[in-house]
Order: C-alpha cells, then sequence, then structure tokens
C-alpha cells in the first residue's frame, strides 16, 4: 500500500457521495472520483420529471461530478457501464415482473455495478486505488476475522438493506464516511464545505417520474383477468408489471365495502388475485438464494430482526437454513410479503447477519 492510501469514490452527483468525496480528501487520502454511465438513451422517458437514478439527467449529474472534482482538485473519470446495466438490472427487472415477482433494482445494481463492475473496470483502465467509498449510509463492523454490514446511526437513513449482497471480502476495501452523521449533519457540511449541491433534493425512484412504462415498449404486458381468491373475475389489469402485493390504488374495480388489495399475482395464467386485507399476512417467507455473512450460522436455528423492503420496521424472527434456502418464520405474522424484494435479517444490536431474495410467503 502507498504511503498515502487512494479512495476511490463513487460519485453520482448528489450530496451524500460530493460530501463523502470532500470528508476523504480533508482526512488526508488521496481521493479520486468515479461515476458509472448507465443511460444510452433506449427509453422514451421524458427529461422534465424529477430525477431518478435511470434517465436522461445522467448528463447533468456527470457535469455537476465534474464541477466538483475541479473544486476538490481531485482526478475524475466516468465509466461505462451502459451494457453491464441493461443486463444486469434492466432485464433482470422486467424478467421479474414478467414473472409476478416485485424486483428490487437497488440491490441488483450495487450487488453487481457500484460495487462490481465499477470497481472492477475502473481498475482494468489502469486508475490505482486501496479503497473504494459511496455516500451510503451505512456502517461496517469486524468481529471473528468477518466484516459484517451495520446499521447507520440515523436510523430514518440506514441504507443497508440495499447493500446486504456484500460480503465480507468486499467489504473490507470499502469506506462508507457518512455512516457515523444525520441527513441534516451531511447537509451542514456540505454548506460548510461550499458544494454546489448542498440543496440537492434526492432521488428516490428508479426511473424517472416511477413509470416502469418505457422499459417494457419493445415487448408490451399482456392484459388480463383480475380475480378473486376463488377464481372470479372481477376486472381486468393492464399487465402483471404495473402491480405488485398490497397494491391498493389503480384496480379499477369495487365490490361491497371492504377494500381490495391485491394478494398475489399468478404469472402462469396472467391472473392478478385480489382480496381484502387480512389475506395480506402471513407468518413467514422462503428464500432459496439466502446467504448468512458468516457461514457458520447456517448450521443452527438464529433469531434476528426480519425486515422485508426498505420502509419495513423490522420484526423478530427465527431463521432455519437447508440445502434448499431460508425458512424465515415471524413472531408476529407481517403484511405484504412480495417475492422479487428481498428479506435481510439484523441482529439486535443492528449488524446484517444475511439476506436474500424472497421466493413465496408462507400462510398463516
Amino acid at each position: 500500500m502507498r504511503n498515502t492510501p487512494t479512495v476511490a469514490v463513487g460519485l453520482s452527483g448528489g450530496v451524500d457521495s460530493s460530501l463523502a468525496a470532500a470528508l476523504l480528501k480533508e482526512q488526508g487520502y488521496r481521493v479520486i472520483g468515479l461515476t458509472m454511465k448507465i443511460w444510452k438513451g433506449a427509453y422514451k422517458i421524458q427529461e422534465d420529471l424529477k430525477h431518478a437514478c435511470f434517465g436522461p439527467g445522467e448528463e447533468e449529474d456527470i457535469a455537476a461530478c465534474e464541477r466538483l472534482c475541479s473544486s476538490l482538485s481531485i482526478d475524475y473519470t466516468v465509466i461505462n457501464l451502459s451494457e453491464e446495466y441493461e443486463k444486469f438490472v434492466i432485464e433482470y427487472f422486467r424478467k421479474e415482473y414478467l414473472a409476478g415477482r416485485t424486483p428490487n433494482p437497488c440491490i441488483i445494481c450495487n450487488r453487481e455495478l457500484k460495487f462490481g463492475f465499477l470497481v472492477s473496470k475502473a481498475r482494468e483502465s489502469g486508475l490505482e486505488f486501496d479503497y473504494f467509498a459511496t455516500g451510503h449510509y451505512a456502517r461496517k463492523e469486524e468481529r471473528n476475522g468477518i466484516v459484517f454490514l451495520r446499521q447507520a446511526v440515523d436510523a430514518s437513513k440506514d441504507q443497508t438493506y440495499f447493500l446486504y449482497g456484500l460480503e465480507s471480502d468486499r467489504l473490507k476495501e470499502i469506506l462508507f464516511p457518512l455512516g457515523e452523521m444525520t441527513k441534516e449533519g451531511v447537509r451542514d457540511r456540505a454548506r460548510a464545505h461550499g458544494l454546489e449541491v448542498a440543496e440537492k433534493p434526492e432521488s428516490q425512484d428508479f426511473v424517472v417520474g416511477g413509470d416502469y412504462a418505457p422499459l417494457f415498449e419493445a415487448a408490451p404486458p399482456e392484459p388480463g383477468d383480475i380475480v378473486d381468491a376463488r377464481g372470479n373475475i372481477l376486472g381486468r389489469h393492464r399487465g402483471l408489471p404495473y402491480y405488485t402485493i398490497g397494491q391498493r390504488r389503480g384496480l379499477g374495480i369495487s365490490i361491497g365495502p371492504e377494500p381490495l388489495y391485491v394478494l398475489g399475482i399468478d404469472a402462469k395464467t396472467n391472473r392478478v388475485i385480489v382480496g381484502p386485507n387480512n389475506g395480506l399476512f402471513s407468518q413467514g417467507l422462503v428464500s432459496s438464494d439466502f446467504r448468512f455473512q458468516d457461514v457458520q450460522l447456517a448450521s443452527e436455528a438464529v433469531r434476528g430482526r426480519a425486515k422485508i423492503r426498505q420502509n419495513h420496521k423490522p420484526v423478530e424472527c427465527t431463521v432455519t437454513t437447508n440445502d434448499e434456502g431460508a425458512h424465515i418464520e415471524f413472531d408476529i405474522a407481517q403484511r405484504a410479503v412480495a417475492p422479487g424484494q428481498s428479506v435481510v435479517i439484523y441482529s439486535d444490536d443492528g449488524l446484517v447477519l444475511g439476506g436474500g431474495i424472497i421466493d413465496r410467503a408462507l400462510s398463516n
């Protein structure tokens, strides 16, 4: 390792990654900026809507990153990952939705692109660095030689749910400069550093405007029947990708005094199954690709707290694993367990013990 460690910082043009770069330079590291280019103009997405991760506003973000790096006097490189993004994120996203599941593209993007191809291709291009850093709100902690993710100080901004796919060996070379900070504190420090993005709004959507329709234009989803649990036809849906477990709005049907929700999606029959809210509760779930950060945990039943989506309040649970994956039982039944989303298991003190993609919910 060089006398002065070099850190490559993944920059998005937002306040979090920008401050991460500024803080690391302030701490004495040699810093270089990296941005992955993922937009290639292949989809008809409006340009005048709220900014998101994937859309035509990317050039504006890259320009902001260039200005930041110039102001910090650090080198900056853009790595074109548009083909990899199409293959590993967009195609995965489409395939999962057409299979009646609800994918989380941020998790796949982090694991495969941001902490994968971006790092490896930067090094292949000749860039040398000792660590890779991002503006994620997360921490890490080593126990018995294994590096775990740990929830951020700011619980409302914690992003470990999206990062559970990072194994110990990768985490050893990753830095999270904002893990001990609050969002308010980040903006205060950004103002103090004179960063032009200090007041920039956050990007919450995957696709600009939250509309996934442009991703399916080449092969539009087939409409089908909306049915109740007995198979009675109640209406028509406009395509499986536009529905998810627990959804109430946009169904276009109203029968009786009780609201109807999406209880299930049957890709084989191209049907959306609806019913009352009490049909949404499950006692647990199964995840076939579940992985513990410490593989030794798989040898016994593990108590933890399960999170089944980013904004879900973790619930006490028991995890048992076998050759088919993980069987996770909740202490209290949970609402709207959606196949395709991920389940992440936390320890009582905030370590990410493991996670995986949800295959199916367990009925009560």
